[in-house]
């Protein structure tokens, strides 16, 4: 006979240790050959919509960069459709809806170069904001960290989104803004600045899923 529930201890938990970039994302760790590497390509070449690149950096409590993070991103295509058979409608051949981005071991810089997504709608029935999902994992972080990008060009969809209505105070909503620049010289598209701060006074919103 098995243990009761009430008899089974919590399994320990433990950080991603140093191998995340190598399991996850070997060409950021310097496997170039014969590496097949997930996460590349989130929109693939077909997708509708205005092509973006996302980028910033990962900040600890003392303000200083976290250069062993890796971030998987989950977002809608330009419809507000996800790449799931219950994701609102059909999607565009190719778009996945997903992809993986490590930051640089020198610079701290993580990038993604997709298309930007539209509003989508929500399970409780309310319109959400165009927003990509992070989850966020690196050593030292026991649990993943979840939370959202939206972007600074979309005010009003911002002001009706519901999950930032939730967040108080009010002055948090911010950290969850990426700022629009005019494409810049390296890629040529318009670029969406996302830094994000782990704990301290300004820590970005994390949620609890």
């Amino acid at each position: 006979m098995g243990a009761r529930d009430t008899d089974l201890k919590e399994t320990p938990s433990q950080t991603a240790g140093p191998f995340v970039h190598i399991g996850l994302t070997p060409r950021a760790a310097g496997f170039e050959a014969d590496v097949a590497e997930l996460g590349q390509d989130i929109a693939g070449p077909h997708a509708a919509g205005e092509r973006i690149r996302v980028e910033g950096t990962v900040l600890d409590g003392e303000g200083a960069l976290v250069r062993d993070m890796m971030i998987e991103i989950w977002q809608a295509n330009a419809d507000g459709h996800y790449a799931h058979p219950s994701g609102g409608g059909p999607v565009d051949i190719g778009f996945r809806g997903w992809g993986r981005a490590a930051t640089d071991f020198e610079s701290g810089l993580w990038s993604v170069s997709t298309v930007k997504p539209g509003a989508v709608q929500g399970m409780d029935g309310h319109a959400h904001a165009p927003h990509l999902s992070l989850w966020l994992v690196a050593r030292g972080i026991n649990i993943g960290l979840h939370t959202r990008l939206y972007f600074s060009d979309e005010t009003a969809a911002n002001a009706a989104d519901p999950v930032l209505a939730c967040i108080a105070p009010a002055e948090r909503r911010a950290t969850l803004i990426a700022t629009r620049s005019d494409p810049s010289d390296r890629c040529g598209l318009p670029v969406y600045r996302f830094d994000i701060q782990l704990q301290g006074a300004d820590e970005t919103v994390f949620f609890d899923v």
